[in-house]
């Protein structure tokens, strides 16, 4: 049975466009991008930051859909067909995916914390006057290294309740551990149907976040100095612009925002009709993920001006990197606010839906690529497709336990410095070779042809050809000379600690050289014949349906390839299709 032929497709096409932008669009669009855009220059971040969106971005996730659509498999089986030596790619971004699930799914265990204790009232957080809070606390933000803010306090020593190093585990948190099952249970049910039920999540997840953004960006913009924090966040400081790290921190944001390199959109992409646009989707995700991070920059940086006009300092000593931003300063805001338990209720509650769509993206990529490879022997032991996602998710779940522990936060700032900055580059790299130059510009044009009835434009294959590669090449490099280890706060992580995550960094990458060797060693005839067989589309896919011809006393496919003569023999090799 062709598994192409009778793959599950989206009920409706609009479905997977709002998977695909509720995949992209995630926290990182509420945290990371105000805080890189206040960093480099504020308006003048958006120069370097929208020109790699145009060049990097949209013709990647592009090639992206492309691939993933015309194979209409998982990204380990896609990338076998479309480049056997570096099939690895395929097997590596699954395994990122699957290291990102573990943790991510932290961020809205948290979310869901929060949305819980802000029905309270007052908020739990608005005051120094509680059992967990210390006799440094304060109540506005100070210039001092030895106070902290009861919003601070509530973050560090009521929900993580977090120990002074990462070599401290602490015990279990009983209550984030029972939230973090709760948070897979709705995984689970967002992705147990396959696209038949994400198709009917995303309708909601994908877009209640814009109704609470642009309720927030209302009620915010009417605060006294809230204008004050908008001008610092849009005002150009064009001489940051002279900074190399600027570019390469926007291209990096355009990167790791969209998705490009997770598996994720691929994943999802191959459950559409063989005919549908790529391009139109491509654009669509791609402007509707850097007009919220935009959006929610107003909404952020309106709320930072307000607490600026409230404590007297300026806006820069309240911007804080990373999941401080939404879980300490934003917090923050929202018990100076009038309602303050609707707002803090309705921005978890955002961030609960923000999470969600990127989490059970991330699962599917697994369980995509597990039902591609083994899928009768899963569906004989399970029985059901159901029960697979369901020991999935289980599976997931166990591994995230370290970061409900009192040591968690140190955790989940490890992984996610070695697995989102430093496994990622390496993985865009081989992914653009094998696409953009071992596969060829020409067939991937070739195969949109075939499914759109026009080939790639020039622009799209001047990109893949030359510019997206150097661009990745020139990421890479920076990523390699401005590596910084690990560190939480002020905190620097131990040796020990740092060669833990050089190990889950390489438990992804290591695919890539294993699955070359793997393609070299199945493959027969010499070195040169091998290298020849392990670039050529398709080649692991025809192994088992096309004849065979006996050579110097080894075994050699007869397969399609450009110079026939290679391989002389009296059969007429058959033509293979990717």
């Amino acid at each position: 049975m062709d598994q192409a032929a009778n793959r599950q497709t989206w009920s409706r096409q609009i479905e997977f466009t709002l998977a695909g932008i509720g995949c992209a669009v995630g926290l990182g669009n509420v945290w990371r991008f105000p805080y890189l855009c206040y960093r480099s220059g504020g308006g003048a971040f958006l120069v370097p930051y929208l020109l790699m969106l145009v060049l990097l971005g949209i013709p990647l996730l592009y090639m992206e859909l492309t691939v993933g659509q015309y194979t209409r498999r998982g990204p380990v089986h896609a990338f076998a067909k479309v480049c056997p030596l570096l099939k690895g790619v395929g097997m590596a971004s699954v395994a990122i995916s699957f290291i990102m699930c573990t943790y991510y799914n932290v961020v809205i265990t948290w979310a869901l914390y929060y949305l819980f204790s802000s029905f309270q009232q007052p908020l739990p957080w608005s005051s120094c006057n509680n059992t967990w809070n210390t006799e440094n606390c304060t109540s506005h933000s100070t210039n001092s290294s030895h106070s902290s803010t009861a919003s601070q306090e509530f973050f560090q020593f009521k929900m993580l309740q977090q120990t002074e190093s990462v070599e401290e585990a602490g015990k279990l948190r009983w209550e984030l551990f029972l939230i973090l099952i709760l948070a897979w249970i709705l995984i689970y049910f967002c992705i147990f149907k396959g696209v038949k039920s994400t198709g009917k999540v995303v309708y909601f997840t994908a877009l209640f976040p814009y109704v609470i953004l642009i309720a927030l960006l209302i009620n915010n913009v009417q605060l006294p100095g809230a204008l004050n924090g908008i001008t610092f966040f849009i005002v150009p400081e064009w001489n940051k612009l002279l900074s190399v790290e600027v570019w390469v921190n926007a291209a990096a944001q355009i990167f790791n925002s969209i998705g490009i390199g997770f598996g994720s959109l691929l994943a999802m992409s191959s459950y559409n009709s063989f005919n549908n646009n790529v391009l139109k989707d491509t654009l669509a995700i791609a402007i509707i993920n850097s007009f919220t991070s935009i959006l929610a920059g107003f909404v952020i940086f309106s709320a930072f001006g307000y607490m600026s006009y409230l404590q007297e300092i300026p806006v820069s000593q309240l911007a804080v990197d990373g999941p401080g931003l939404v879980y300490i300063v934003y917090p923050q805001a929202f018990a100076q606010m009038p309602l303050p338990q609707l707002w803090a209720v309705l921005f978890f509650f955002m961030l609960l839906c923000l999470g969600l769509d990127s989490e059970f993206a991330m699962v599917e990529v697994m369980v995509t690529s597990l039902m591609d490879g083994f899928g009768q022997r899963l569906l004989k032991f399970f029985k059901r497709k159901e029960l697979f996602v369901l020991a999935v998710c289980a599976a997931a779940s166990l591994l995230g336990i370290p970061c409900v522990m009192q040591v968690g936060i140190y955790v989940f700032q490890l992984m996610d410095h070695y697995t989102a900055i430093v496994s990622i580059m390496f993985l865009a790299f081989f992914e653009i070779i094998a696409t953009c130059w071992l596969y060829g510009v020409n067939r991937l044009s070739d195969n949109l042809k075939e499914m759109t009835g026009s080939r790639a434009n020039i622009f799209f294959r001047i990109c893949w050809l030359i510019i997206d590669p150097l661009l990745i090449t020139v990421i890479l490099v920076f990523s390699i000379i401005q590596f910084k280890p690990a560190r939480y706060e002020d905190y620097v992580f131990p040796p020990w600690a740092q060669g833990v995550g050089w190990v889950i960094a390489l438990a992804s990458i290591i695919w890539i050289p294993l699955g070359a060797v793997h393609t070299l060693w199945t493959l027969s005839g010499s070195l040169t014949q091998k290298l020849k067989l392990s670039i050529t589309p398709g080649t692991l896919d025809e192994m088992s349906k096309i004849p065979y011809y006996e050579r110097g006393g080894g075994m050699f496919p007869v397969i399609a390839v450009t110079n026939s003569s290679q391989y002389p023999t009296e059969k007429t090799p058959i033509q293979t299709n990717l």
